[in-house]
């Protein structure tokens, strides 16, 4: 991977605007990008960054449009898990304050997620804390899979590893799509998580991918990776085949390994989905967590959150996340229809 640029550089090579249009004329044409290409995104300074953005939104357009897709997530069960992500305010190895609840009631779920699509979400995703539920646990998320169907949404789990025969019985009840977010990229992956192998989320995604699931799978940026790790993240998820990427951006917890870690600018944001929407051209880039604190309220003084509507972003989480709140889904919806974005359809 030629990126190897680890932080944005406002000096730019006398080509780098023909590298930039390069990289964009490729994914265009939905092709890779090649070393030359990357490297001029990657190394794009704030000089030519809105060359790059504003290309970075025709490969968008070309594929969704003015089309928005919202989703909404619950946070099943909160808390106590075995594993270290060094971001994460749920590890019980951390200090964080966080909420702290067994698996819910699947009517519970469904309450939510009615009001949820009431609101224009079109998928609904069950998380839960820990590596793998429960059978008992599994049991309800099965009822709740179900309910959530009856509801009129595409309704999505995020629970850590399946195998193919959960997979199998969760479609049963009417799962339509899988969350497992590889998180960073594989050479990164050892400085935030020791609890598990990354070849094991890599096995979760490809065995989703093989059984035919609406795959979401993404990463959470600001943790401290380089350029070239940012890359080389995007570059295993159009290996894989995701066609679904969430794109999150560090909230420091207190309490947590990575709570003095600061909060990335709007710029270098907007400046990592522009590098996914190159890399990834056709994949619905979901904006998540850490989207108030990075561009700042919906309404109000500010453009931050009209840039994040109108970027290289197709979608967007609307409400709560697991342990932060989020925007009033109201607030996102009137700032769609001021821009003239059509909210997509519930199953898309």
């Amino acid at each position: 991977m030629s990126c190897s640029s680890a932080d944005v550089s406002p000096r730019q090579p006398n080509n780098a605007a023909d590298g930039l249009d390069r990289a964009v004329a490729l994914a265009l044409e939905n092709r890779p990008l090649d070393a030359a290409a990357l490297e001029a995104v990657c190394a794009c300074g704030e000089g030519n960054l809105p060359r790059l953005l504003e290309g970075a939104q025709a490969v968008r357009r070309k594929h969704f449009r003015q089309e928005l897709h919202l989703c909404a997530i619950i946070n099943a069960k909160s808390g106590a898990c075995t594993e270290d992500c060094a971001f994460c305010a749920q590890s019980a190895r951390h200090k964080a304050q966080s909420p702290r609840h067994d698996f819910l009631d699947p009517a519970e779920i469904a309450r939510a997620a009615s009001a949820m699509r009431a609101r224009g979400a079109a998928r609904f995703g069950i998380v839960a804390s820990g590596l793998a539920p429960t059978e008992a646990e599994f049991e309800k998320l099965c009822q709740a899979v179900a309910l959530v169907r009856g509801a009129g949404l595409a309704p999505d789990v995020s629970v850590g590893v399946l195998t193919r025969e959960r997979l199998q019985r969760l479609r049963a009840a009417g799962l339509s799509g899988v969350h497992h977010n590889l998180e960073v990229a594989r050479s990164f992956f050892p400085h935030i998580c020791t609890t598990h192998d990354y070849e094991d989320d890599v096995a979760a995604v490809r065995l989703a991918l093989e059984e035919g699931f609406f795959v979401c799978s993404g990463g959470i940026f600001g943790l401290g990776e380089s350029w070239a790790q940012r890359a080389e993240l995007a570059a295993t998820l159009r290996e894989l085949g995701v066609q679904n990427v969430p794109m999150n951006f560090l909230v420091p917890i207190p309490g947590t390994r990575l709570e003095a870690r600061p909060a990335l600018s709007p710029g270098e944001a907007l400046h990592i989905l522009a590098l996914y929407r190159l890399m990834l051209p056709a994949a619905n880039l979901r904006v998540c967590g850490g989207r108030s604190l990075v561009f700042g309220p919906v309404s109000g003084e500010g453009g931050g959150q009209r840039e994040l509507f109108l970027s290289a972003a197709s979608g967007i989480m609307i409400g709560d996340y697991l342990t932060v709140a989020g925007t009033p889904p109201e607030a996102d919806l009137a700032l769609a229809q001021e821009l003239g974005l059509r909210i997509a359809e519930p199953g898309a």
